[in-house]
């Protein structure tokens, strides 16, 4: 063969591999769009790091039927548990980045885990993108009965005259009852010690019966004690007054310490899910959070409406990881 003949032929092979390739790759681009603009076009999974019936699950099942409603697919909802919230966690953070498998995450896996356990196997800013903030709710200083103090100031008072002979409930080592009560006191020089239960349940059980003196603890299981008078509120740790307790104090007013902070929830999807089926998630948990049965439901549970803009939201990740390992590591605080 004619050498010019032959790279004439090579020359037409590689332009004609080269269109093939450029067809294919446009073809694939073109269709690319369409796939996104169908989402969803199946069930979607969405996982709850914590055990059924306690607040982490309430607040998931309610979004995952209003997403249901907004995106017109069902959503599964599925609860895996185990190792704290760590099983579930790390099931959304390997799941396929497609928008089929959603987490409902919060406060306590996606902050309080990077603050207690040294060798994460997820990390909460790199394996996960937020699609929406959801509620926040703040905790209040609970008293037993007849603890003789009436107000943060004189437990305060009372507690600092008595070094180690009170103490304080959790629902276990490394909650956010067992947390934030250790944070706060240290805080304010005092020292209780830290009497830890297999649920914040039995924690209320011993106030009631007087072998608990204080416990730290959210609002939504808190409220009801305050407002039957069955145990003392003596203040709050988020920054304004909630409507449903209105005599609690916040910790900042009382001029006693400075405290401030709140359990919040938000919904997760793997890192690397499209932009489009993000843009489409926001979208509709924005629509969630303006939705007032929703809204009335959160406020009902003692929570408020946690709006963070879409460009916000992985900063406020961020704040609030570096806010409280920076607490946790200075207090010394471990989850074992």
């Amino acid at each position: 063969m004619n050498p010019k003949t032959y790279i004439c032929i090579q020359r037409k092979c590689s332009f004609s591999a080269f269109a093939l390739i450029m067809f294919f790759t446009t073809n694939l681009l073109a269709q690319a769009p369409n796939n996104y603009a169908d989402y969803p076009s199946r069930p979607i999974k969405f996982i709850i790091p914590q055990a059924a019936g306690g607040g982490t699950d309430l607040i998931g099942r309610k979004v995952a039927q209003k997403l249901s409603e907004q995106l017109k697919q069902p959503t599964v909802v599925e609860n895996k548990t185990g190792a704290g919230s760590l099983v579930g966690t790390e099931f959304a953070a390997n799941a396929a980045s497609d928008g089929y498998t959603l987490m409902i995450g919060g406060l306590f896996n996606m902050v309080m885990n990077k603050a207690l356990i040294k060798d994460l196997s997820y990390d909460p800013e790199k394996s996960f993108i937020p699609l929406g903030y959801i509620s926040a709710y703040s905790f209040v200083l609970l008293a037993k009965p007849d603890l003789p103090v009436n107000s943060f100031a004189e437990f305060f008072k009372y507690a600092k005259e008595r070094p180690n002979q009170l103490n304080f409930a959790s629902a276990g080592i490394g909650t956010l009852q067992h947390v934030w009560g250790t944070i706060l006191f240290n805080g304010m020089g005092l020292n209780l010690t830290h009497v830890p239960f297999k649920g914040a349940a039995q924690g209320y059980q011993e106030m009631l019966g007087g072998r608990i003196d204080v416990m730290f603890d959210n609002m939504s299981a808190s409220k009801q004690y305050i407002q039957t008078n069955k145990l003392k509120g003596l203040s709050l740790s988020s920054l304004e007054r909630n409507p449903l307790i209105p005599q609690v104090p916040t910790i900042n007013e009382t001029g006693v310490t400075k405290f401030n902070g709140e359990s919040w929830f938000a919904l997760f999807a793997p890192i690397n899910t499209p932009v489009q089926i993000v843009s489409k998630l926001r979208t509709s948990m924005e629509l969630i959070n303006k939705d007032p049965e929703f809204i009335a439901q959160v406020e009902k549970d003692g929570g408020r409406m946690l709006n963070i803009s879409s460009q916000d939201q992985q900063q406020f990740l961020k704040d609030e990881i570096n806010k409280w390992v920076s607490l946790v590591n200075k207090n010394n605080i471990k989850a074992e």
